[in-house]
């Protein structure tokens, strides 16, 4: 008979994997050292491979053992979404929810999100995340987070999604330089290196760049911002224009400050708002009831 690796074993591994020490992942595990160290030597035994290089000062995961860690981590997000799917098929908005959102969104809506949530489903208890694109995708699919706020179009490999909204992109600049174009804009008549952008971390810059079909790349700024607020200061200071969504204008992003907002060169400029989660979660109901509010707010 097959002798299968225990949760509480790929639980200790993986935790081992994220605190890199002995000590600090048996306190978060509540358990001993020693068990949580002979559990480990117990699953390298059982899987037939050494996982980790330890010596007395400092740990290394093996290759193999880094994609035993990943695998992990999905069985234990698949199970845990097992353990609710009786609960919240009776009760679909109550308990907690753990949801992500990016930076260039999660301003503007998550507040007032919260509140709606608060007021609709009292018995439901957001717990929030604000991160890039990437760490919120490997949080959702290693079972950190259970759903997540993006901008779309993006590579959600094989998760679920629907679009609860669209966000129309403007571009943001000083009067004293907007008093120097010719209107309707275009493009090839603003100054070289003149349009700021986001850190390409963040997924507003490739969607603005795109929405708004910005071509000539010598018209962008090397330098990359890490922050909407950032970008809107560049601004301020009549430095160049940039992007900005509609939401973070609405929520007061450029109040008290004497800048000019136009519609981008061409056709209407916008980033679709989407829901993200497992497909294997059980929680479909509670997506879709929020769903639902967030589409309400935008």
């Amino acid at each position: 008979m097959t002798k299968f690796p225990s949760l509480k074993q790929l639980h200790y591994l993986v935790t081992l994997y994220e605190t890199r020490h002995f000590g600090e992942a048996a306190k978060q595990c509540f358990v001993s050292q020693s068990t949580l160290s002979s559990g480990i030597q117990n699953l390298e035994d059982l899987i037939g491979t050494r996982l980790i290089e330890r010596d007395n000062k400092t740990l290394v995961f093996s290759a193999i053992g880094e994609d035993v860690v990943k695998r992990s981590r999905e069985i234990l997000a698949r199970s845990q979404d097992l353990l609710e799917i009786t609960k919240i098929s009776e009760l679909p908005m109550h308990g907690n929810l753990r949801l992500g959102c990016i930076p260039t969104i999660a301003p503007f809506l998550l507040s007032d999100l919260v509140q709606r949530v608060n007021t609709s489903f009292p018995e439901l208890n957001l717990l929030l995340r604000e991160d890039t694109t990437a760490n919120l995708l490997s949080a959702l699919k290693h079972g950190d987070l259970d759903i997540l706020i993006l901008a779309l179009p993006m590579d959600i490999g094989a998760m679920a999604s629907r679009k609860v909204g669209r966000d129309q992109f403007r571009m943001v600049l000083s009067r004293s330089e907007a008093e120097k174009l010719r209107l309707p804009m275009r493009y090839r008549d603003l100054p070289d290196e003149s349009v700021f952008l986001l850190d390409r971390e963040h997924c507003l810059t490739d969607h603005a760049v795109s929405a708004c079909k910005l071509t000539s790349n010598e018209k962008i700024n090397p330098f990359a911002a890490t922050s909407l607020h950032t970008l809107v200061q560049m601004v301020a200071n009549g430095l160049g224009t940039t992007f900005i969504p509609q939401m973070a204008i609405d929520h007061g992003l450029l109040d008290n400050l004497d800048l000019v907002v136009l519609d981008p060169p061409g056709k209407e400029a916008y980033r679709e708002i989407g829901l993200v989660w497992r497909p294997t979660s059980s929680r479909r109901g509670t997506f879709e009831a929020l769903a639902k509010v967030v589409e309400e707010l935008l």
